[in-house]
């Protein structure tokens, strides 16, 4: 199954236990595929290092850098119409869509509103775990 992390769930799986981290623990373990775009990519190592200096025992980088070895990196479509009302999240349906996706996982109210548009259905981290792993 492949799968678009929206900000929040990706840094939580960084820095903290739960089921953020247990859905990176199965990417990192094959037993799902993550899609990103440079987009999403330049978000995550942004919000990551702005929490890295709260928790300078975490290294964001190694992270990262295994993203871009082993996410599906897309060129993000032109939506032509805004889904969000934050247009700054319709990222991550032009990610899911352009990467054939069909699952956004994130905790953002706006997103989870927005699920089932184009498609792509939005889950709570823990409603994915429960369901998928």
């Amino acid at each position: 199954m492949k799968v678009v992390l929206d900000t929040n769930v990706f840094v939580s799986g960084v820095f903290f236990i739960g089921p953020p981290y247990e859905i990176l623990r199965a990417w990192r373990d094959g037993k799902l595929r993550m899609v990103v775009s440079q987009e999403i990519l330049e978000e995550y190592s942004r919000v990551g290092e702005a929490l890295a200096d709260q928790f300078p025992g975490v290294d964001l980088k190694p992270v990262l850098e295994f993203i871009t070895i082993s996410a599906e990196v897309v060129a993000p479509q032109v939506l032509g119409e805004k889904i969000c009302d934050d247009p700054d999240d319709d990222k991550f349906f032009s990610c899911a869509i352009s990467g054939s996706c069909n699952v956004i996982i994130s905790g953002d109210k706006h997103l989870l509103r927005k699920s089932g548009r184009r498609g792509v259905r939005v889950m709570k981290p823990r409603d994915f775990t429960n369901k998928y792993l």
